[in-house]
């Protein structure tokens, strides 16, 4: 339909245009016939009432419609307690029960999509279903249904699971727009059996010191009796304890006092020996990892005079057990004769030469430090200490600004909600004027001024392999904590979380070593991907990069595998994908400037044992997330009814329709029209004699 903005006169007046121009230049005598006169009349009528009308912009409007059909997804919990408890037969009922259900829908009219917790965000097929998942996020999986389906026609959701749920947060807590058909699978029955829920030990031990490794055992059907329980490592038994099983009660708890060994990481293995008529063994074992250190890392906190931010810094280090810290301020008390690992220096080194002796101490010992900028700082005798940062400020100015991460580096991770939180941070005052970076050092944060992110380095590593150094461009940090405690229930975690982080970097592996190879975390899990960062340096310990590296990782078995990378600028780790758990040795190779160089150590990957700690369903909560969205619980022999109940919910087809607005002068077709008409005037005035 052709619609113009315009009353009827004007398109009366684009007639009457068209009409006194065909008159005025064909009403003379013409040398050809009358029937031609009237038929080029015609022509320039029509050419010039429409050229007049194009004038008024008017526009063609068209209506397009889609129709979309009703969407049943059918939500599967491919966890791994749905494929060990259920019995066989039940399984095989509730797949071939879903095929069928999807044949049937397709054939009325639906459209069905497949979705499992492995791929919560992307359909999958319900005829190669494996049940291998690691843990149980009903609540994430039905969300993204929901956010994957905004606005469609979402007809109803089929859960089909055991309703176990060890990962996020319970689904009958959130709200779905959407029928949710749970389908029950697994068992209700009480099952005879032992199983270890948790283990609680301290992460971290100091060699030769006594651990306790505490267990919380869990029974059903012994209770009276004794359990076994042994404490192994690496397959050899170290303690054996009988349990007493007390009536009335489900949980027992037992402690094993271990002596820490030699330094490094260690992983312990608690089991419950199994008993005639247990149901399963398969959650009878868990483990334990620590790291065993040689002792705690000293730490001297000195300042150059009382601040906000040493009472920060001193709350943040005290956080982690691994830190004997001692505070000084110049002129209260004399600097102890003592041995330190690290040193965070707060103003120093100060205008008036305030902390000297601090100052001799960390050079005479070549102490990592972290360096604190603030107004009382001597800017040029820091510049001077070759922390791989240079600052040459303009005047006394500040700048206002807040941490942003800095994607490239790689040196120690952050949590996924730190951004988030460091975005929440206060500004706080940091120098204003040049700063420039030196070779080998790197920015682990950025100032933010306002919403602007800068490349500006806010916190920056330098130094030497010999001696590392850090570089914190704010004496305003103490803000920080302080609004992250008052935001998350006093836990100002992120942090806590860097200050710890940083003085860990500062003190790893503080030797001249070429070849540094390391897990950019402390531990991982089954379920992540582990991944391992690397720095190479020259003979006089500049960074170098483009580097081969080959990398072999030993599990507990001896079974090596090989890995081969090069080091690249942008520091992007190397990714070895998802490892199965236990304690790991790697060892690096690699040839720096024709001479062969090597690093070694330790990697941890915790197994998650979350699907074998409960083997009773819980049917429960499926028949409450079907009963709020107006729904009911079925189970595998009722598919028949389940299909039926979905077609008489009477989900019909959405017709979607949407107008499109085009200027009719920007249709090309028009021009070679109106072009045509011109050229035919032309032609047959020319062919007749005319001009």
């Amino acid at each position: 339909m052709i619609s113009v903005a315009a009353s009827p006169w004007l398109i009366l007046l684009c007639l009457a245009a068209g009409a006194g121009y065909a008159a005025l230049l064909y009403s003379a005598k013409a040398p050809w016939s009358k029937a031609l006169n009237l038929g080029l009349a015609a022509l320039r009528f029509v050419v010039v009432s429409f050229l007049s009308f194009l004038l008024l912009s008017p526009f063609l409007k068209t209506t397009s419609t889609t129709t979309e059909p009703p969407t049943v997804v059918l939500a599967v919990d491919d966890s791994q307690s749905v494929g060990l408890f259920t019995p066989a037969p039940v399984l095989q009922q509730a797949t071939a029960g879903l095929q069928q259900l999807a044949a049937t829908l397709r054939g009325r009219g639906f459209t069905v999509e497949t979705r499992t917790l492995r791929a919560a965000r992307r359909p999958a097929r319900p005829d190669s279903l494996q049940f291998q998942t690691a843990a149980t996020d009903l609540d994430g999986m039905l969300t993204g249904i929901k956010d994957a389906y905004e606005g469609r026609n979402l007809a109803g959701v089929v859960l089909l699971s055991d309703g176990i749920v060890n990962q996020g947060r319970s689904p009958v807590y959130s709200e779905f727009s959407f029928p949710i058909y749970s389908v029950a699978v697994g068992d209700t029955v009480p099952k005879k059996d032992l199983s270890l829920p948790a283990l609680t030990y301290n992460r971290v031990a100091f060699s030769g010191n006594k651990f306790p490794i505490e267990a919380e055992i869990s029974y059903e059907g012994f209770a009276g009796g004794t359990a076994v329980v042994q404490l192994r490592e690496s397959g050899r038994v170290l303690q054996t304890q009988r349990v007493r099983l007390p009536a009335g009660r489900s949980r027992q708890k037992t402690t094993f006092l271990v002596t820490a060994p030699a330094p490094g990481k260690r992983r312990y293995e608690v089991v419950i020996e199994r008993q005639p008529g247990e149901f399963t063994p398969l959650n009878n074992a868990k483990f334990a990892y620590l790291e065993i250190v040689k002792g705690k890392l000293r730490v001297l906190l000195a300042g150059a005079a009382p601040h906000p931010d040493l009472k920060a810094l001193r709350a943040a280090i005290l956080q982690n057990d691994n830190f004997d810290l001692t505070t000084y301020l110049p002129g209260i008390a004399p600097l102890r004769a003592q041995e330190f690992d690290v040193a965070v220096l707060h103003q120093l080194p100060t205008r008036g030469g305030v902390g000297a002796e601090v100052l001799a101490r960390v050079r005479a010992r070549r102490l990592p430090a972290l360096y604190i900028i603030g107004a009382q700082s001597d800017l040029p005798a820091y510049n001077s200490l070759g922390t791989g940062l240079t600052i040459t400020p303009r005047g006394s100015q500040t700048d206002e600004v807040t941490p942003v991460l800095n994607p490239a580096f790689s040196r120690f991770t952050f949590e996924d909600d730190a951004p988030r939180r460091f975005a929440a941070y206060p500004p706080a005052p940091v120098p204003f004027g040049d700063l420039r970076l030196g070779g080998g050092a790197e920015a682990a944060l950025f100032q933010q001024v306002g919403r602007l992110k800068t490349p500006k380095p806010l916190l920056v590593f330098g130094g030497t392999p010999a001696q590392r150094q850090a570089t914190l461009l704010t004496d305003g940090s103490w803000q920080w904590r302080l609004q992250e405690a008052a935001d998350h229930d006093d836990r100002p975690e992120a942090y806590d979380r860097l200050i710890v982080r940083t003085l860990q970097l500062l003190t790893a592996n503080a030797n001249k070593k070429r070849l540094d190879v390391y897990p950019t975390q402390d531990a991982f899990t089954t379920q992540d991907d582990v991944t391992f960062g690397a720095e190479t340096y020259n003979t006089i310990f500049e960074r170098i990069y483009n580097q081969p590296i080959t990398l072999t990782l030993t599990d507990e078995k001896q079974k090596a595998r090989t890995f081969s990378f090069t080091t690249s600028e942008d520091g992007a780790p190397l990714h070895l994908g998802a490892l199965p758990g236990g304690l790991y040795r790697y060892a690096a190779r690699a040839t720096l400037g024709g001479q062969a160089q090597q690093d070694a150590g330790e990697l941890l990957v915790q197994e998650q044992q979350l699907e074998t700690l409960s083997a009773r369903a819980d049917h429960n909560l499926l028949y409450q997330l079907a009963r709020r969205s107006g729904s009911r619980l079925y189970f595998p022999a009722q598919f028949a009814q389940l299909t039926r109940d979905i077609q008489q919910a009477n989900a019909r087809p959405v017709i979607y329709s949407q107008e499109n607005l085009k200027d009719l002068i920007n249709l090309k077709w028009l021009f070679f029209l109106i072009l045509a008409l011109i050229t035919a005037e032309w032609a047959a005035r020319k062919y007749s004699g005319g001009v």
